[in-house]
């Protein structure tokens, strides 16, 4: 089955490390692509691309300051995102506990074994 375009929704734009990076970088305030660059060490014209991918799925806006254009991440476009990583928080919270658990067997078991 061919893999979608990383255009057509979130899932598939934030499977690329770089964009999650600039989803990171943006995610405490607004931004112009030079702070970016800057700051992750990309080359700009990826910046552009990966942030018009960004865009293009709705995970960040942009708004004209000036000369500037200052992008920063949408958190409610993260939102089924977040959704679907918390069926699997709950099923690592899950095996931690039986993790937990277990170790607490053996540490009983390794106490009374001394006594």
């Amino acid at each position: 089955m061919p893999r979608a375009s990383t255009t057509s929704d979130a899932f598939n734009a934030v499977a690329e490390p770089r964009r999650r990076a600039i989803l990171s970088f943006l995610a405490p305030q607004e931004r112009p692509v030079g702070d970016i660059v800057m700051a992750l060490g990309f080359e700009q014209p990826s910046v552009s691309k990966h942030l018009r991918v960004l865009k293009d799925v709705g995970l960040v806006t942009a708004r004209r300051d000036g000369r500037n254009m200052l992008y920063r991440t949408e958190a409610q476009a993260l939102r089924p995102l977040h959704d679907w990583i918390r069926t699997f928080e709950r099923l690592w919270t899950h095996q931690l506990n039986r993790i937990k658990e277990r170790a607490e067997q053996a540490e009983r078991a390794e106490k009374d074994n001394r006594q």
